[in-house]
């Protein structure tokens, strides 16, 4: 009720905002904007609700952000502690290394005093024996000295006058092996050696890196050139030199004997292994979603593929811009593909070697990338094996 006219609210001044009665609204909020309370409270309760449902979804989004946060932390504690443990072991290896390099060093010392000891030991042993000869003859001597029978001392004079023959001791020596320039030359072989070792290890833990991305890659079917053999395990693709007829399939290649893996990467890191052996030509790495699938293929940066290619068991480049070419002296037997999609890399690695074989860098990715098979021609069963995708096991 209206304290001042007694009358019923049964409107709202908008302006004042506050109930008013007829009365009200004729003589005092005449020039307002009015609306019956109904209205209005049917109108504030919408804006309300709309409000509160912002509220609601302004909660979940940080919510969700508080969840991404956690599990940003979650995955960052995860590849500390493999990074942890792969640096201890490189640290391990590496302390291993120069604790046999220090007892092969102690060992060297003891043998030097070995063949000093031994060769003392074997003066000793002589001497020992000549005087025990000698205090033999001095014993005889002796006896003979006392003998009265002068003609019995005269005829066994000169068997007994000489001493029995000895070595000429006065220049025999044993001498202290020298260990002058022993400790510098043990810490310059040490240094070599570690340096070597570090070599090897960074080499180890950077594919032990880059294989904790491995992903379990198989092929797409769908997307194989209609010359091309897939395993039933989608695990292997060799060129079957014969063109099959196969139903239309808009993500088939036409043209360009190759076939992608159905696994892709939008973002993060992505990891793969393939055998090569026994191939002297054949190509690797990822491609686009979005290359052109039907026609020739050039397999380059600018058409979509970041790829190697063996020909004749050599390495060559198919317009490989923003390349890093490495000299590789060994023919790897196994392949690792590896991409950082947000640092624009894609690198390739000799497993069994743990060596960088090539690396594209500083490339500008868009959308999903998927691995890419080129097994190329059969040539008269010259280049018949099957590029092999592996289970990756950690080097």
């Amino acid at each position: 009720m209206c304290m001042k006219h007694d009358k019923l609210l049964e409107l709202f001044c908008k302006t004042d905002q506050m109930c008013l009665c007829m009365l009200c609204t004729v003589l005092d909020h005449k020039s307002h904007d009015v609306a019956p309370v109904k209205e209005q409270y049917e109108r504030n309760l919408a804006k309300l609700g709309k409000t509160r449902a912002i509220i609601q979804q302004m909660i979940k989004t940080r919510q969700f952000k508080i969840q991404e946060f956690k599990d940003s932390v979650s995955i960052s504690r995860e590849i500390a502690d493999r990074e942890i443990a792969i640096r201890n072991h490189v640290f391990t290896k590496l302390k291993e290394a120069i604790e046999r390099h220090q007892a092969k060093l102690i060992e060297s010392t003891e043998e030097k005093h070995r063949m000093t000891e031994k060769q003392a030991e074997g003066f000793i042993k002589e001497m020992e024996q000549e005087i025990s000869e000698l205090k033999k003859r001095s014993s005889e001597l002796e006896q003979f000295l006392l003998l009265e029978d002068h003609l019995d001392f005269l005829q066994n004079f000169s068997s007994l006058d000489a001493a029995p023959p000895t070595k000429n001791w006065t220049k025999v020596k044993v001498c202290p092996p020298s260990y002058e320039g022993t400790v510098g030359t043990a810490v310059d072989q040490l240094v070599e050696m570690v340096k070597k070792q570090v070599k090897k290890f960074l080499k180890e833990s950077e594919m032990k890196t880059v294989q904790q991305y491995a992903v379990d890659v198989t092929l797409d079917p769908d997307t194989a050139n209609p010359r091309l053999i897939l395993s039933e395990d989608g695990k292997q693709v060799s060129d079957g030199t014969v063109w099959k007829d196969l139903r239309h399939n808009p993500k088939r290649f036409s043209h360009g004997v190759c076939v992608l893996g159905k696994q892709f990467v939008s973002s993060g890191r992505f990891y793969f292994e393939v055998q090569v052996k026994g191939k002297p030509d054949w190509g690797l790495g990822v491609a686009a979603e979005s290359v052109n699938r039907k026609g020739p293929i050039t397999a380059s940066p600018n058409n979509g593929y970041w790829t190697i290619h063996s020909r004749k068991g050599n390495f060559c480049h198919l317009f490989t811009e923003s390349l890093v070419r490495l000299s590789q002296k060994s023919k790897p037997e196994k392949v690792g593909v590896f991409v950082d999609y947000d640092e624009g890399l894609v690198s390739f690695y000799d497993v069994d070697a743990a060596a960088l074989i090539d690396a594209h860098i500083g490339c500008s990715f868009t959308g999903k990338l998927h691995p890419v098979f080129l097994p190329c021609a059969n040539q008269g069963g010259k280049n018949s094996a099957p590029l092999i995708i592996c289970p990756v096991n950690p080097t």
